[in-house]
């Protein structure tokens, strides 16, 4: 799930294949598997014309879901601030 949603993230502006893969720390055939099983999911798209792959609206939706479950599993995680 972490890794999925990491890469929803990445996609969300458009990103070819390589950013992803190093964005999400992944090897090559991790990569594949990830976005063979994201598409097939309908939540992510390839654009073939841009060579780039997109979040899809129903991608989004599972990036907020994740979001929220992991707020109400560790409630104020994402709002402790770091001291100067």
């Amino acid at each position: 799930m972490d890794i999925a949603a990491a890469i929803l993230e990445i996609a969300q502006g458009g990103a070819i294949k390589t950013r992803i893969m190093y964005k999400a720390f992944l090897s090559f055939p991790q990569l594949k598997e990830y976005l063979e099983l994201l598409q097939d999911g309908g939540l992510l798209d390839y654009v073939a014309e841009e060579k780039e792959y997109y979040t899809t609206e129903k991608g989004r939706q599972f990036l907020k879901m994740y979001k929220d479950v992991g707020q109400m599993i560790f409630p104020g995680a994402r709002k402790k601030k770091i001291p100067a």
